[in-house]
């Protein structure tokens, strides 16, 4: 959520950043704009008229003791009470209306937020292999058996076999033991959660249509990881010198992936539960984009190390969510595709998961506690890692070359032909 007091202090700057993601967005401002005028209106006057009740309450108190008349002062005294109630009830109205559309104001954008999608760098080879080339289903056969996974669940979903299980277990073990040694707890998180949290990662109001949501329980299945990493310290005042913070969540997500079709339904790139590594970081704020460009690092040094083609891509500023100010993508590349495909992501949110979950830092020397900021990053997302492991690593005869850094958390060197 975005501090109402910047709002206040220089509206033209926020609208021009606004204007950035989109007409809508500034919109939704001049409404906040408008109720906060008001609010700030009401507030004076009320607590004014307080003080008139006080001071009646006390002229009536003492009329009586004196045994004098009171009538005059309790005359005045119902007067001032109408007029305070009547404020009362509609400061309530505002503040009923200006939550919900302060709410629904994005992030500001970073200055070096890209106004369309904008690839940084390309690291390693694109190819396509001078055989006949096969994607990851092919390659993997049964051991992705979507056939099975349909008939037990509806489409998009699948059962991992035999070998791939494996690899999956050896990807994310070497992972957070690479997460552990850059200063990462390893967590594994709840992954039913109540709407507070959701609302708190901006993920509503802004992606209702992708969440799932349980029909007897007020609880949902998160998407992804950082919204119970978000609120592992929602509520909470941390001191200073125990920043950053630095937690690699592991759990199942649960995607509706609502309208998404045409190839991305075959196989396991869209589908409805996918397991993954996820990074999350609580940060000074002075450290936050030295700490983007950290988790960038760590998704580029995981990429390296498994031999998967990639490129980098400073994402366009009207397709950040809601609560991003800059995002970057890992684009992988996919030889059956021919092309690049987003593969991790990783955001800067600056204070605006903090504000929602009212997560403040005491800064180190300082006596008042200020909100903190948080970054999100994708390790791995173990279905679309494991289709860049299996398309980039196929030899002619079908069988697949697997990473070595695997080798001694338990994946075989070779994955033998389907």
């Amino acid at each position: 959520m975005l501090d109402i007091r910047l709002i206040r202090r220089d509206p033209d700057a926020v609208r021009a950043a606004l204007a950035r993601r989109g007409e809508s967005d500034v919109g939704v401002l001049d409404q906040v704009l408008a109720l906060d005028v008001r609010r700030r209106e009401i507030l004076p006057r009320l607590e004014g008229l307080r003080a008139e009740q006080n001071a009646a309450n006390q002229a009536i108190a003492a009329a009586k003791k004196a045994g004098e008349g009171a009538e005059e002062a309790i005359a005045r005294m119902r007067a001032v009470a109408g007029e305070a109630k009547a404020l009362g009830e509609e400061l309530a109205q505002v503040d009923a209306q200006l939550t919900p559309a302060l709410s629904q104001l994005p992030n500001l954008p970073d200055p070096t937020a890209a106004p369309e999608d904008t690839v940084l760098k390309e690291v390693g080879e694109p190819w396509v292999p001078d055989y006949e080339v096969r994607d990851h289903l092919t390659l993997a056969g049964e051991r992705i058996d979507m056939e099975r996974g349909a008939r037990l669940s509806g489409s998009r979903f699948a059962y991992l076999r035999g070998d791939l299980v494996r690899l999956e277990l050896s990807l994310v073990s070497w992972t957070l033991d690479l997460l552990a040694e850059q200063g990462f707890e390893p967590v594994i998180p709840p992954v039913l959660v109540r709407e507070e949290a959701l609302f708190g990662t901006g993920m509503l109001p802004d992606t209702e249509q992708q969440i799932y949501r349980l029909a007897d329980d007020d609880l949902y299945l998160a998407g992804t990881s950082e919204v119970a990493l978000a609120s592992l310290h929602a509520g909470e005042i941390l001191e200073g010198d125990t920043l950053p913070l630095r937690y690699a969540g592991f759990s199942p997500c649960f995607r509706r992936e609502a309208g998404a079709a045409g190839k991305d339904t075959r196989g396991i790139f869209r589908v409805h539960q996918f397991d993954k590594v996820e990074m999350f970081s609580f940060v000074d704020p002075s450290e936050s984009a030295a700490e983007h460009e950290r988790l960038l690092a760590i998704e580029e040094s995981i990429l390296q190390a498994l031999g998967i083609p990639y490129r980098v891509v400073n994402i366009a500023v009207d397709d950040l969510g809601a609560s991003a100010a800059k995002k970057y993508d890992c684009e992988a590349w996919l030889p059956s595709q021919q092309r690049y495909r987003e593969l991790t992501s990783t955001s800067n949110t600056t204070d605006y998961q903090a504000r929602r979950l009212d997560i403040r830092h005491r800064p180190t020397g300082g006596m008042k506690p200020e909100i903190l900021h948080t970054l999100n990053g994708t390790a791995v997302a173990v279905g679309r890692t494991l289709i860049a492991i299996l398309e980039n690593g196929q030899q002619e005869d079908g069988s697949v070359a697997l990473p070595a850094v695997l080798g001694a958390y338990g994946a075989p060197a070779v994955l033998p032909p389907a």
